[in-house]
C-alpha cells in the first residue's frame, strides 16, 4: 500500500527528489498527496495543515513541498494582517532559504533573494539599504538568474536614493546603471530572438499553439523589460548629464585610464549624452583606442572627425568599425549608432545605415523608429500639395508600428510615436475632400516609395 501510494504521488505531481529515509514515513507521504491535490485546485486553506506537517517533518521529501508551499503561504499573507501577516512573511522567507538547502539544483539563489527582498519591500519591513544589499548580493553572486524586471529597477532605484542621501558615490551609480542596462539588453536580446523567428510564421498563419504561447510570453516579457528600462533611465535623470559626467571623469581619469571597462563605459556614456564636444571625450576615446581598438572606438573616432569637418575620414572610420565587428547583433547596434550621427545631416545616408542595422538584426526596433523619425521630419520636402506632404506621416507611423512588433520592449514608445504621426496625417475629412480614398500617393523626394490612402 505504501509503495503504491508513493508511486501515485510521484506520477501525479511530476516531481522528483524523494529521500529514502523520508519516503518511509507513511504520514508524510499521505499528507504530501493531500496538500498537493488541494493546492492544485487553489484550495490553499485546506492544503495548509497537511503541507505544514510535511514541511516540518520531511522537508526534503519532494520539491512540491516548496513549490506549492510558496503559493500556500502567499495566500495566507494576502488574507492576514498585523503580527499574523508578519509571521507568515517570515515563514515564506525561511521557506525560500530552506529550498536552497534541500533542493540546491532547483532553487536559484537569485530567485530566493529577490523574493525575500521584494516581500520585505512590499510590506515595508526593511530599509532601502537592507533591500539594496540583498539585491546587490543576488546580482553579484547569481547574475545569470537575476531576471526579474521589477527587482532590477528596485535594485537601481534604491541605489540612486542612497546616493541622493549621501551614502553612495556617483561612480557606483553609473557602474550599476551600466550593469543593469546590460542585463536588460541581454535578456531582451533572447526574447526578440524568439520573436524574430516566430513573427514571419504568425504573418503566414502557420504558428502552432505552442509557438503562439512562446510568442505571447516573449512579447509580454520584452514589454516588461522595456518599461523597466525607461523607468531606470528616468531614475538616473540629470545625474548623467554632461555637467556631472565631465568633472567625474576628469577626477578619475588618471587612476582609471588603464581600466578598459571603465574607459569604454565612460566613452559610451559621453557619446550617448552628446558630450562629444568636450576635450574629455577625445581624451577618453584615445585611451580606449590604445587599450582596445575595437569597432566602437572607430565609431567614436569617426564622430570626432566628422565634427572637425573631415567627412571622408569619418566615413572611413565608420566603415572600419563595421568591418571589424563580426557579431551580427553588435554590428546592428554599431550601424544604428552611425545612422544617428547622420540623422541631422543626410537623412538618406542615415536611413541607409539604419536599414543595414535592420539587415544585420531584424529585431532592431530602434532602427525602425529612427527611419520613422526621418520620414516624419521630411514632410515639407515630400509632395507638391499639403495633402501629399502630410501623407508621409502614414508611412512614418507604419515604420513606428513595425518597431514595436519586432521589439516589444519599445512598444509603448512605438505606439505613442505612431499615434502622434497618425494625428498629423490627413484626417477623414481631408481624405473625403481630396477624393483620394484608397488611392496611392508616391513620394518623389529622397524617401521614395509610396503609401496607400486609407479607404473611408
Amino acid at each position: 500500500m505504501k509503495k503504491n501510494l508513493y508511486i501515485m504521488v510521484v506520477a501525479v505531481l511530476g516531481f522528483v527528489g524523494v529521500t529514502n529515509a523520508q519516503a518511509q514515513n507513511p504520514e508524510c507521504m499521505t499528507n504530501l498527496s493531500i496538500f498537493s491535490e488541494h493546492a492544485k485546485v487553489k484550495n490553499y486553506d485546506a492544503a495548509y495543515t497537511p503541507w505544514k506537517m510535511v514541511y516540518e517533518s520531511c522537508p526534503g521529501l519532494n520539491w512540491a513541498t516548496f513549490a506549492y508551499g510558496e503559493r500556500i503561504l502567499r495566500d495566507k499573507i494576502g488574507k492576514a494582517s498585523g503580527a499574523e501577516k508578519e509571521g507568515y512573511i517570515k515563514d515564506i522567507i525561511t521557506l525560500g532559504e530552506n529550498s536552497m538547502k534541500y533542493f540546491p539544483k532547483k532553487a536559484k539563489m537569485a530567485d530566493v533573494m529577490i523574493d525575500k527582498a521584494m516581500m520585505l519591500y512590499d510590506n515595508k519591513m526593511a530599509s532601502d539599504q537592507e533591500i539594496y544589499d540583498m539585491l546587490l548580493h543576488a546580482f553579484n553572486e547569481d547574475r545569470a538568474n537575476f531576471k526579474n524586471p521589477k527587482a532590477l529597477y528596485l535594485y537601481f532605484s534604491n541605489l540612486v536614493d542612497l546616493h541622493n542621501a549621501g551614502s553612495k558615490d556617483l561612480q557606483t551609480v553609473f557602474d550599476t546603471y551600466d550593469d543593469v542596462t546590460e542585463k536588460i539588453e541581454e535578456e531582451n536580446k533572447k526574447l526578440t530572438g524568439v520573436i524574430a523567428k516566430l513573427l514571419p510564421k504568425e504573418e503566414e498563419g502557420t504558428l502552432t499553439s505552442k509557438e503562439k504561447r512562446r510568442l505571447k510570453v516573449a512579447t509580454t516579457n520584452s514589454e516588461s523589460f522595456g518599461k523597466i528600462a525607461g523607468s531606470i533611465d528616468s531614475k538616473l535623470g540629470a545625474l548623467a548629464e554632461c555637467e556631472n559626467l565631465i568633472p567625474l571623469y576628469e577626477k578619475s581619469f588618471e587612476s582609471k585610464k588603464g581600466d578598459v571597462t571603465w574607459v569604454k563605459r565612460a566613452v559610451g556614456r559621453m557619446f550617448s549624452k552628446e558630450c562629444t564636444d568636450d576635450p574629455m571625450f577625445k581624451k577618453l576615446f584615445e585611451a580606449q583606442l590604445a587599450l582596445d581598438p575595437s569597432a566602437d572606438a572607430y565609431v567614436y573616432g569617426g564622430t570626432l572627425k566628422q565634427k572637425a569637418g573631415d567627412a571622408n575620414g569619418a566615413i572611413a572610420d565608420f566603415n572600419k568599425a563595421v568591418e571589424l565587428e563580426t557579431d551580427s547583433y553588435r554590428k546592428s547596434n554599431l550601424l544604428y549608432k552611425i545612422a544617428t550621427i547622420y540623422r541631422r545631416g543626410s537623412k538618406s545616408t542615415a536611413r541607409s545605415y539604419a536599414q543595414k542595422a535592420i539587415n544585420a538584426n531584424s529585431a532592431n526596433g530602434k532602427a525602425y523608429l529612427l527611419i520613422a523619425n526621418l520620414y516624419a521630419g521630411s514632410a515639407n520636402q515630400c509632395g507638391s500639395t499639403p495633402f501629399e506632404k502630410r501623407a508621409i506621416y502614414w508611412k512614418a507611423a507604419e515604420m513606428a508600428r513595425k518597431a514595436g512588433r519586432v521589439d516589444p520592449s519599445l512598444s509603448g514608445r512605438a505606439r505613442q510615436t505612431a499615434a502622434s504621426y497618425n494625428a498629423k496625417a490627413p484626417s477623414k475629412t481631408d481624405i473625403f475632400n481630396s477624393g483620394k480614398a484608397g488611392q496611392t500617393v508616391s513620394f518623389s523626394c529622397w524617401v521614395g516609395g509610396s503609401v496607400k490612402v486609407p479607404a473611408l
